[in-house]
């Protein structure tokens, strides 16, 4: 019976000294304190309480997972007024011609590079969404 317990103790006690494996990430509460960053991805928690500007990332695809609330998100069409907001970012004013899909608790989203997209928060309501963002080749 000692035996079996001292056994239990050294091994927990190996346990609890391992190191991580090589490219894992403990992201405590996601999004507090700074997003992990990859070679090949970005990870990120948005919140969002009011609407966003039209966008357009031309290397990177957004997987998108909605943790809490509701937003309509307009994908496709062309950019309105389209500027460079910085190397790959397209952002403009608004959406012409794009489809609108509601989004609550649950729904994941993936938006290709060179897919406009925008989201629009209705007054008094706010959505919570988890993001990965893949670089495309």
């Amino acid at each position: 019976m000692r035996l079996k317990l001292l056994l239990l103790i050294t091994a927990s006690a190996c346990a609890l000294t391992a190191a991580d494996p090589e490219g894992f990430v403990y992201w405590p509460k996601g999004a507090a304190g700074p997003a992990p960053k990859f070679p090949n991805h970005v990870l990120s928690v948005s919140h969002r309480d009011k609407d966003g500007v039209a966008e357009l990332h031309q290397k990177q695809t957004d997987i998108m997972v909605v943790q809490t609330g509701e937003a309509k998100l307009t994908v496709g069409g062309t950019i309105v007024n389209p500027t460079t907001a910085s190397a790959g970012e397209i952002r403009g004013t608004a959406i012409k011609d794009g489809v609108t899909r509601t989004l609550g608790p649950g729904d994941v989203i993936h938006i290709p590079s060179n897919v406009p997209h925008q989201f629009f928060v209705e007054t008094g309501k706010q959505i919570t969404y988890f993001v990965v963002k893949v670089n495309n080749p």
